[in-house]
C-alpha cells in the first residue's frame, strides 16, 4: 500500500524527545505556591518580632491588623490553588496571579511588617510580567462537577486551617478549649459568628476575621464554579462523523478499532488535506486519542500536528491508548513522544478457526453442552433486524450492563442499532422458556463493529444472568462460523493487558522479577479481570497484535493512567443508577460480562 510504514520489530524504537513543557511556568508555579504559603503564615501566626513601622502602619487607613491579616490569609490560599493552573501555562491563572500578588505584598507589609515576604512577593510579580508570553494556554473544558469538587476541598482545607488559627494564638485564649470547642468555634467563624473560645484583646477580631475570610472564599469559588458558563462536552458533529465515514470506507481495513471513533463523546481533528483524522477526548487536562490515526496514512502527520497543535494550544497533556506497531512508530517518529507496549489484542482468522483438536477441547464441549440444554443462535447485521426485536436487544443490553456507570471508550461504540450503523454484527443467544422474561427468549448478546470490508471488532458482550454459564464461548464460536457467509474474514475480540507479561511469566525459566510482575498483575485482577480476560481470549486460539500507549514523559504516565480509567468508566463521578430519570431508549455502554467476571473491551 503507498505511504505505508514498512513493518519492524516489536519494540517501537525510542527517538529524540519532543518538546518538554517549560521549564519557566514550572518554577514560577512553584515559587507562586511558596509565596502563597508564606502569605498563609503570615495570616495565620502571630507577628515574631515588634518592628518600629509597628507605631506608623497601625494609623493608616486600611492596614489594621485583623483585616490585613485575614487578606493575607485569603491571598495565600488563592495563590495555592492558582499554581497548578500557572504550570500548565493558563492565561487565567497568570492574570489572577498578577492581581493577587499586590495584595498579597501589602498584607505582608501591613501584617508582619516583612520586607523579605513583600520582596519575595514583588519580585514573582516582575517574573510573570516578564515572561507573560509564556502563559497564552486556553481554559479547558468545565462541567458542574467542578463546583461540587471545589466545596468539598475547599471547606476540608479551610476546616483544617481554621483549626490551626484557631490554636495558634493560644497563648491569648482564656482556658483550655477541647478540640470539639475549637472545631466548633471554627464552624461557626466560617459562617461568620462567635464561637465558644474567647482571646484576649483584639486577637478575637483577628481569629475571626481569618475565619470569614476561609468561609467567604469557600462560597465565593464554589459560587464562580457553579455558575460560570459551561464549556460543552465534546461532541462528534454530524458533519464530522459524515466525513470520518467516508474515511473509514476507504481506510477502514488498517485498524480494527477505527470504527470506534465514531462514538459521539469524542472530538475530532483532522489533517489540511481532509484524508486523515484523529479523535480524542479531555479528560482531567489528559488529551486522549485512541487508536490509530483514521484515513490515508501518508497523511497522519498533518492530523498529528493538529491534534499536537490543540493540546499546546489548551496546555493538555497529548497521550495515545490502544495505538498499533504502525501507529506507534508514524506517533513517535512525528512528536517525539514515547511508546510502551500496553496490551496485546486478541484477532481470529476465520479461515484457520477449527473446534476440532484437542486444544480447543474445553470450548467444544461447552458449546455442545449448551446447545443440548436448548440453545440456539443467530447471527445477523443490524440492518437485517426488525425495529421491535432491536428495541428489544437494546433494552435487555441496557438491564444485562451488571455496572452502575457505563464503561468504554477506546475500543467500545456506546451505542447499538443507529441508522448509520447497519453493517454492525449481531449474535444471539435463544432458548424459550415456560415463563419467558420481559425480553422475550433472548439470553445473550454480542455486538461487533465493521473492521473494513471483510472483518469485524467486538464491542460488547452481554448476556441474562440467569442463563448458563458459557454463553460468550457460544456466541463467539457462532459469529466465527456464520462469518464466511457474512464475507467477514478476520473477527477482533477483547484486548488483554499486559498479556506477554503474563505469558512468559508462566513459563518454565521465568526470572524472578518477570515472576514478581506476573504476580502483582494477577493480584490486581481481582478488581480490573486482567488475568481472567486474557484466558478467556486464549481459549480460541487467536493471533495477537500488540497494542501502545503514547506518551510525553514517564512522570505523565499516573496522571495518563487515571484518565484512562475515568473515561473507560472505571473511576468516574456519575450519579448512581437509582438517581438517573428512566427513559424509555436507554444507550447502552460497552461493558462485557463473561460468564461470572466482567470481560471489558476496553483499556
Amino acid at each position: 500500500m503507498s505511504g505505508q510504514v514498512p513493518e519492524r520489530s516489536r519494540r517501537v524504537p525510542r527517538v529524540l524527545r519532543g518538546p518538554r513543557p517549560e521549564a519557566v511556568p514550572a518554577w514560577v508555579a512553584r515559587a507562586c505556591a511558596l509565596v502563597g504559603l508564606v502569605d498563609i503564615a503570615a495570616g495565620v501566626f502571630p507577628r515574631f518580632r515588634h518592628s518600629r513601622m509597628h507605631a506608623l502602619v497601625e494609623v493608616l487607613p486600611g492596614a489594621l491588623g485583623p483585616f490585613a491579616a485575614a487578606l493575607s490569609l485569603s491571598t495565600g490560599v488563592l495563590l495555592l490553588l492558582l499554581a497548578h493552573g500557572l504550570r500548565r501555562r493558563k492565561r487565567r491563572a497568570w492574570r489572577a496571579a498578577v492581581a493577587l500578588l499586590p495584595a498579597g505584598a501589602v498584607a505582608q507589609f501591613a501584617y508582619r511588617h516583612s520586607f523579605v515576604g513583600l520582596l519575595i512577593s514583588v519580585l514573582l510579580l516582575v517574573m510573570l510580567l516578564r515572561h507573560r508570553t509564556e502563559f497564552e494556554a486556553l481554559p479547558d473544558p468545565r462541567s458542574r462537577w467542578r463546583a461540587l469538587t471545589n466545596f468539598v476541598l475547599m471547606s476540608a482545607g479551610s476546616l483544617a486551617l481554621g483549626l490551626v488559627i484557631v490554636s495558634a494564638h493560644s497563648d491569648r485564649m482564656y482556658g483550655d478549649p477541647s478540640l470539639a470547642e475549637r472545631i466548633t468555634h471554627v464552624l461557626y467563624g466560617l459562617f461568620g459568628f462567635e464561637g465558644p473560645v474567647d482571646y484576649d484583646g483584639p486577637t478575637s477580631w483577628t481569629v475571626g476575621y481569618s475565619l470569614g475570610a476561609l468561609g467567604l472564599l469557600t462560597a465565593i469559588t464554589t459560587i464562580y464554579f457553579a455558575f460560570r458558563p459551561e464549556h460543552p462536552a465534546a461532541r462528534l458533529t454530524p458533519e464530522d462523523e459524515d466525513r470520518l465515514r467516508v474515511l473509514l470506507d476507504k481506510h477502514g481495513r488498517r485498524d480494527s478499532l477505527g470504527h470506534f471513533a465514531l462514538r459521539r463523546d469524542k472530538a475530532v481533528v483532522f489533517s489540511p488535506s481532509g484524508k486523515a483524522a484523529v479523535t480524542y477526548r479531555v479528560v482531567s487536562g489528559v488529551m486522549l486519542a485512541s487508536g490509530d490515526p483514521i484515513g490515508d496514512v501518508e497523511a497522519w502527520p498533518g492530523a498529528i500536528e493538529r491534534f499536537m497543535d490543540e493540546a499546546k494550544a489548551h496546555s493538555w497533556t497529548p497521550a495515545v491508548m490502544g495505538c498499533s506497531e504502525t501507529g506507534g512508530e508514524v506517533w513517535t517518529r512525528e512528536t517525539g513522544l514515547d511508546a510502551l507496549e500496553l496490551g496485546d489484542e486478541a484477532v481470529v482468522d476465520v479461515a484457520d478457526f477449527s473446534l476440532a483438536g484437542r486444544a480447543m477441547r474445553n470450548v467444544r464441549q461447552m458449546v455442545k453442552r449448551i446447545e443440548r440444554a436448548g440453545y440456539e443462535t443467530r447471527v445477523r447485521r443490524i440492518r437485517d433486524l426488525g425495529d421491535g426485536e432491536l428495541e428489544r436487544i437494546r433494552l435487555a443490553a441496557e438491564h444485562w450492563r451488571g455496572t452502575d456507570t457505563e464503561r468504554g471508550f477506546s475500543m467500545a461504540l456506546g451505542r447499538i442499532g443507529d441508522p448509520g450503523d447497519g453493517d454492525c454484527l449481531i449474535a444471539t443467544a435463544h432458548k424459550a422458556d415456560d415463563q419467558p422474561g420481559p425480553y422475550g427468549d433472548l439470553k445473550a448478546i454480542l455486538h461487533f463493529v465493521p473492521w473494513g470490508p471483510d472483518g469485524v471488532s467486538l464491542d460488547l458482550m452481554r448476556r441474562d444472568r440467569a442463563a448458563d454459564p458459557g454463553m460468550n464461548e457460544l456466541l463467539i464460536v457462532a459469529a466465527l462460523e456464520a462469518a464466511p457467509r457474512l464475507g467477514v474474514t478476520r473477527v477482533s475480540l477483547n484486548f488483554a493487558m499486559f498479556r506477554s507479561a503474563l505469558a512468559r511469566g508462566e513459563k518454565i525459566g521465568a526470572g524472578p522479577v518477570l515472576r514478581a510482575w506476573r504476580g502483582l498483575l494477577v493480584f490486581l485482577s481481582r478488581w480490573f479481570q486482567i488475568e481472567s480476560l486474557y484466558k478467556f481470549n486464549a481459549k480460541f486460539r487467536p493471533r495477537w497484535e500488540p497494542r501502545f500507549v503514547v506518551y510525553r514523559t514517564s512522570s505523565d504516565l499516573p496522571r495518563i493512567g487515571l484518565a484512562a480509567m475515568q473515561a473507560e468508566g472505571f473511576v468516574n463521578l456519575a450519579l448512581p443508577r437509582f438517581l438517573h430519570r428512566r427513559t424509555t431508549t436507554p444507550t447502552p455502554c460497552a461493558h462485557a460480562v463473561a460468564d461470572r467476571v466482567f470481560v471489558d473491551r476496553t483499556v
